[in-house]
């Protein structure tokens, strides 16, 4: 990092300046530092990524570690101060980051049912108060990370092109992790709440909650899908190899830490329909996060 200390001597002055082109060339560092979505369990991430460990290792000749942040913020914050060289963003949480260090670039896209799009689920605990998206009025909506896409960004537009406001009309409630609010709503400690569908449905599948409890409300229009990024001072070649590396997995192992069967090449403005609904709502994408 670059000592931004005012020095008071011309020769330490030069000899900081003389040291900026040092720091503009591109990086190739030995060990590259790869962050997924902290939007489950971080141990249970961390074990199912180690395929995916093997395999960039073996592609890419580098040492890798698995970064898994304690929320979303914190995982925008690393790849802004360059602590993590690849990440696992969600689509909003990529808008947000990319807001923060735009030099940040998006090079793969999941594809999941032969598509890079998935869906947010409203859900309700079986037998509730809440039987109806109408019935949210008045009541606590659980969602999870602020910076979330199908858990927080997606769903209450949806809630508001249904006519209810989350800053009059009921009490949003932050539970962090999307399986957390599926929990949340099974047992009652919010009588609805939203998640990712595919999410949902792997929860359903490991019977980490019981489908017999929940109801579903309402299933999302497609959102873009979950974008991979990596920074953009990294060397040509590097990049050049990330992004192949992850256009050609075709391992279902290594996708497991993705939940997709496979990725495609996407850009930055893949995304504008994430910052276009966050104006729809009002949020101030420089005061997120």
């Amino acid at each position: 990092m670059i000592n931004r200390r005012i020095f008071l001597g011309g020769t330490a002055t030069a000899l900081a300046l003389s040291s900026l082109p040092a720091f503009a060339q591109a990086k190739d560092p030995a060990k590259l530092r790869v962050a997924l979505l902290p939007d489950e369990n971080a141990t249970t991430l961390i074990q199912n990524a180690q395929p995916l460990k093997a395999y960039l290792e073996k592609t890419l000749d580098k040492s890798i570690e698995i970064i898994v942040t304690t929320d979303y913020s914190s995982m925008i914050e690393a790849m802004r101060f360059g602590r993590i060289e690849i990440a696992y963003f969600g689509p909003f949480s990529y808008v947000l980051a990319k807001s923060k260090a735009p030099a940040i670039e998006p090079f793969a896209v999941g594809i999941e049912k032969g598509s890079p799009t998935y869906n947010s689920i409203l859900i309700a605990q079986a037998g509730g108060p809440v039987a109806s998206i109408a019935d949210v009025k008045g009541k606590p909506f659980g969602f999870g990370d602020q910076a979330s896409t199908s858990s927080h960004l997606i769903p209450r537009a949806y809630l508001l092109k249904n006519g209810l406001d989350g800053a009059k009309d009921y009490k949003p409630v932050h539970l962090g992790t999307h399986d957390g609010v599926a929990r949340a709503v099974q047992n009652g400690q919010v009588p609805a709440g939203a998640l990712s569908k595919a999410i949902y449905e792997v929860l359903v599948t490991r019977k980490t909650i019981d489908a017999a409890k929940i109801k579903v409300l309402a299933v999302t229009p497609p959102i873009p899908n979950y974008p991979i990024t990596m920074q953009g001072d990294l060397a040509p070649a590097l990049k050049d190899k990330i992004r192949k590396a992850f256009l050609e997995a075709k391992d279902a192992a290594v996708l497991k830490s993705f939940r997709v069967e496979g990725f495609a090449a996407t850009d930055d403005k893949a995304y504008d329909v994430l910052r276009d609904t966050a104006k729809i709502l009002d949020l101030d994408l420089a005061k997120m996060s």
